[in-house]
């Protein structure tokens, strides 16, 4: 009888908290094997791993800050190092501060464009090389469309507003680079964008003004955290979907907004 594949690995960057843990503990459930990344939330990191595991599943949290092209070059190697292979990125972490055309300076735009743009490019650039090899050597013998590459974007980019200059340039680019990496990369790493609109609220909003944003839209509501993992999921098994990005929220993006919801 033939040996039981393991399960496969996925690295999903920001996963301590908010809606990258909710993304973790999703693909945990669905038998994935999780690498937990984090930078600043060691505590909550090691939560979600052992949320993970609890699950069944292995798990482990591993650091590396995003604005370091060293460090990030040196992730997943770490990855593979512990589970033996890496077969899916989730690029969500995201460096989100406020700028605007009046505020904007190099070294803001450096900054998002290092975590939010770069790293997600090295990582996937990372994975395709980690797929080669493992084709080369004989490990890998499915069909096309196993391995993919997730890039979380932002509603804003179809409907845009002036605030938080620096971090919709990221994204945008990080658009564009989801399109000539899915080329790129083909056949061997599918790339999808998936697109929330406003799903959780922050410092920034109240409870009630949440609420409230959160229903503008065609729909009467945005997308939330479940709305969000389940097309992360979706996008992950389609072995027949790249160089898109699907849009969750609710139609927001149709709607146009003067300002960033956090200004509203």
């Amino acid at each position: 009888m033939k040996p039981a594949s393991p399960a496969p690995v996925v690295l999903v960057t920001g996963a301590a908290r908010r809606l990258g843990r909710e993304i973790a503990l999703a693909l945990a459930a669905g038998g994935w094997r999780v690498a937990v990344h984090y930078r600043g939330s060691k505590e909550d990191a090691t939560k979600t791993v052992a949320d993970c595991i609890a699950l069944a599943v292995d798990s482990e949290l591993f650091y590396a800050d995003l604005e370091d092209e060293t460090a990030v070059r040196g992730l997943l190697p770490q990855v593979i190092q512990h589970f033996g292979q890496v077969d899916a990125l989730v690029n969500n972490a995201s460096t989100f501060e406020h700028d605007s055309a009046a505020s904007f300076s190099f070294a803001s735009l450096e900054k998002h464009m290092r975590s939010n743009t770069g790293a997600a490019i090295v990582l996937a650039q990372a994975l395709h090389a980690h797929v080669l090899a493992r084709q080369a050597s004989g490990a890998v013998t499915e069909p096309t469309g196993r391995f993919a590459v997730i890039n979380l974007l932002d509603q804003k980019l179809w409907n845009p507003n002036p605030d938080f200059f620096s971090y919709t340039l990221s994204k945008a680019a990080l658009e564009a680079a989801n399109t000539m990496l899915a080329m790129a990369l083909a056949p061997q790493v599918r790339v999808v964008g998936v697109a929330p609109g406003l799903t959780l609220t922050s410092h920034l909003l109240s409870d009630e003004k949440f609420q409230a944003l959160h229903k503008l839209s065609p729909l009467g509501r945005s997308s939330s955290a479940a709305d969000v993992v389940a097309t992360v999921k979706f996008a992950l098994e389609n072995a027949s979907i790249t160089g898109t990005t699907l849009l969750v929220d609710g139609g927001q993006h149709l709607l146009k907004f003067e300002r960033d919801f956090s200004l509203m």
